[in-house]
């Protein structure tokens, strides 16, 4: 039986900036070195006013395209991951399918989860792929959360960068070298982390911008991280000291400070890479692994521990050897 492996990653970054000075000049109780001591971001990208998901992720993918020479019409299976799509309906995998010239033969879904989608989406290609549906996923994970930003709201403006990233996922005839994974979703903290005005049940009243109750969303990720971590190790044999890389979802550095602390990671074994993006969403733990490969950093044949946690509330971890 074939098994899942994890191949190249791209990504693609609009050109805008909001930098600290920025936004220290608007709120200025922050300062910018304040801001980025605690989060560990000096900057983020934003989309431009008339730049959606649907761009980012189709440039994302032609880059994964233009860097590993894998041609489109390989892809039998298109994954988008996104909460912020260009449209209710159709998805934005549609869209992203037509413009990429991919085969019509393609199965093609969005997905919507945030933070913790990158991982969710490595499980969902890793089904397609070993019950045979598939055998090269492409992988998309795309958000515009600027278009959800109160101007006002320092919280949100602070973290949240837009970005995109494209990631094959295929069959393998050898050993797999993607798992096992686990998963947990808590809906009961839904309102920590929403955008109400949208979807059919706030189609044009109630708020439209994101809202984040940032001390619940970090009480949260302290509970949730250093379990589903300890699950997945387990469920692989290993223990923290057989991993080589710790690559969560860059929420922020004091997220990922508490979160070393608690599971006793090495500063060495931590990636941080938030500084120049902002917390992307579902693209911030490839961005993170890309980084993490161009220092140097990642190798050939190194146990990395994904996490993915946030929005929904809902969290997922895998073990990935590196290829």
């Amino acid at each position: 039986m074939n098994k899942a492996r994890l191949g190249g990653i791209a990504a693609y970054l609009p050109a805008g900036v909001l930098d600290n000075p920025t936004l220290a000049a608007l709120f200025p109780e922050w300062p910018a070195e304040r801001i980025e001591e605690k989060l560990g971001i000096r900057e983020r990208r934003i989309a431009g006013a008339e730049e959606y998901a649907s761009d980012l992720a189709v440039k994302a993918a032609e880059a994964l395209f233009e860097a590993t020479g894998v041609g489109r019409e390989t892809v039998d299976y298109l994954l988008v991951c996104t909460q912020s799509p260009d449209f209710l309906l159709p998805t934005t995998a549609c869209l992203v399918q037509d413009r990429l010239g991919l085969p019509t033969t393609v199965g093609a879904l969005d997905f919507n989860l945030g933070c913790s989608g990158y991982v969710y989406g490595l499980g969902l290609a890793k089904g397609l792929i070993e019950s045979g549906q598939a055998s090269r996923v492409l992988l998309v994970t795309a958000e515009t959360y600027s278009k959800y930003m109160d101007a006002g709201d320092k919280n949100v403006r602070t973290l949240f960068g837009d970005g995109a990233a494209a990631t094959w996922v295929t069959a393998s005839g050898g050993s797999g070298s993607l798992g096992p994974f686990v998963y947990g979703t808590d809906g009961a903290g839904s309102e920590n982390l929403i955008v109400r005005r949208g979807g059919a049940r706030h189609r044009e009243e109630g708020d439209a911008f994101l809202r984040m109750d940032g001390p619940a969303i970090y009480s949260f990720t302290l509970r949730a991280v250093p379990a589903a971590v300890a699950e997945v190790l387990a469920k692989a044999g290993i223990g923290y000291g057989d991993v080589d890389l710790f690559v969560l979802h860059q929420a922020s550095k004091y997220m990922l400070d508490g979160l070393a602390r608690i599971m006793k990671v090495p500063a060495v074994k931590m990636v941080y890479a938030m500084g120049a993006t902002g917390n992307t969403v579902s693209a911030s733990i490839p961005l993170a692994l890309m980084a993490a490969e161009r220092e140097g950093r990642l190798k050939p044949g190194m146990r990395v521990v994904l996490v993915g946690f946030g929005v929904g509330l809902s969290w997922a971890a895998c073990l990935v050897e590196w290829e």
